[in-house]
């Protein structure tokens, strides 16, 4: 049997309950028809809930504390091994489409960074330079969300052949400037040069020209909504009415029992310059705001969500026409969740609830992969590398941390993993957190404090009573916290095998 393609397709900061199949507020044909003809993964999580680590996780095959970029506002160091560089070893293809984050906002001479400025407008840098990059042989690169000034890549390269010379008028100035004026939910820029219809675009031609080469490929078609702003345009900023938006709530002194970060977040002026240690970590503000601005928002995430599900139909469609379809292990999922609402919160921060931390995720293999089933068992960013890797014949090296899933995804087994653990340190020292999460219970502890969180999911699965410091759950409490202790002993890589005696 010929090695299988892989496609990987993966959104922003997507709550994992905004889907069609489980949810009748939004309106996913794609993805539903993915999960139809595919396995719905229900129980996925992030390695770390922000972008830069979770998305190095994803392509390294390793925990954000070993692969080196621990935070956003971090780089990826570019001699990892990533599992790109290991495809084409097997004789893959390998690109990238869209947004890659593997670097940060600024440059300096030790750690340089290409998705900064002033190199983000450098367009003639863009024309010239499309790989290779951290294991993909072929990238199309941008950076920002919405109109934010981080605009550039491959992306303004392509709306300028385009024909939208004008595109600076569509997003806010660089160098910034304050008297700009600010957009909200309703975007001026035209549909066709949006970028969600830049990355579909793209992937779908090169998709064309793996088949016409009919060589194996690893392709990652990465999607940049919906991370807010919450702005889109039209149709979609417009398809979904915010008074039938039901977003998430606060129950009266539900954050009294968790550490005190939770409840200055309801605060009008909260101060937290006690975790601030260097840029500050998102989410270390204050959440409150008016249900109806809150609805609005809502409505337009759902409407970035249904705009990218527009051209995640079309890429399975091009598998179709192209042949491709039978022989392509389509992965769908994002890099972390958002709060819309729930527990009073909005966005992202340290804060690890299941809305921040579990993942939409569905798998779509016709040749292996049985069609129309669901599972619960534990998946995590960290098993994608050695699973790709496991479907394309290879042994995943020792190094990886992640486990092949492919058992797991064509029924032969139930789980091949009993934990899942999420990472979180945000600042050096101060918004330091893990996580430990089984098939029943989830609890996180702080680095330099006492307090903690740990929830039954299955008694509670809102996650409205912390039972950290119940006594009636301490031996509970004591049982987990030994085997988080034992799982941190079991991730550890093996990069060589011992060989000799000494």
């Amino acid at each position: 049997m010929a090695k299988p393609n892989l496609l990987l397709i993966t959104s922003d900061q997507q709550h994992w309950d905004t889907l069609g199949i489980s949810n009748p507020r939004i309106h996913t044909p794609a993805l539903d028809r993915m999960a139809s003809e595919g396995l719905v993964c229900e129980r996925a999580y992030c390695p770390n809930p922000t972008c830069s680590p979770s998305r190095s996780s994803i392509v390294t095959g390793l925990y954000p504390s070993w692969h080196g970029c621990w935070a956003i506002g971090t780089k990826l160091p570019e001699d990892v091994p990533t599992v790109g560089e290991a495809l084409q070893s097997l004789g893959y293809a390998t690109a990238l489409i869209g947004k890659g984050h593997f670097q940060p906002l600024a440059s300096t001479p030790e750690s340089p960074s290409i998705e900064c400025h002033p190199r983000l407008r450098d367009l003639d840098f863009w024309r010239g330079f499309h790989g290779p990059w951290y294991g993909f042989q072929h990238v199309e690169l941008a950076r920002g969300h919405g109109d934010e000034h981080l605009v550039g890549g491959h992306y303004a390269v392509w709306m300028e052949e385009r024909g939208l010379s004008n595109w600076r008028e569509y997003f806010l100035p660089w160098p910034p400037d304050p008297d700009a004026p600010t957009r909200r939910h309703s975007w001026d820029l035209p549909e066709q040069y949006h970028y969600t219809t830049w990355t579909g675009e793209r992937t779908i031609a090169r998709l064309e020209q793996y088949a016409a080469e009919e060589r194996p490929f690893f392709l990652w078609a990465s999607f940049h909504d919906p991370h807010p702003p919450y702005l889109a345009p039209e149709p979609w900023a417009s398809q979904y009415r915010p008074e039938d938006m039901s977003p998430g709530r606060l129950e009266e002194g539900e954050l009294d029992l968790l550490p005190p970060h939770f409840r200055m977040t309801q605060e009008r002026n909260p101060d937290f310059s006690a975790y601030r240690e260097g840029f500050g970590a998102h989410g270390m503000h204050s959440h409150l705001q008016d249900e109806d601005e809150l609805k609005r928002d809502m409505a337009v995430y759902y409407g970035m969500i249904s705009f990218m599900d527009r051209w995640i139909g079309r890429i399975l469609e091009a598998l179709d026409r192209l042949g491709l379809a039978e022989n392509t292990l389509v992965v769908f999922t994002t890099d972390h969740g958002h709060f819309l609402g729930q527990h009073g919160l909005t966005a992202k921060g340290p804060f690890h609830f299941e809305d921040m931390l579990r993942l939409p995720m569905l798998v779509r293999y016709p040749a292996m992969v049985p069609a129309g089933r669901r599972t619960r068992a534990l998946q995590s960013h960290v098993d994608l590398a050695p699973t790709f890797l496991s479907a394309a014949g290879a042994e995943p090296p020792g190094r990886m941390q992640g486990v092949n899933q492919l058992p797991c995804w064509s029924g032969e087994v139930e789980r091949v993993r009993d934990h899942v653990i999420v990472e979180n340190r945000f600042e050096p020292t101060r918004v330091h957190l893990r996580t430990y999460v089984n098939d029943r219970y989830k609890i996180t502890v702080y680095r330099g404090h006492s307090y903690g969180e740990m929830f039954d999911l299955e008694a509670d699965p809102e996650e409205r009573r912390n039972l950290w410091d119940d006594p009636a759950h301490a031996e509970l409490k004591a049982e987990l916290l030994h085997r988080m202790a034992q799982a941190e002993l079991a991730r550890e890589p093996t990069r060589m095998q011992r060989i000799a005696h000494a």
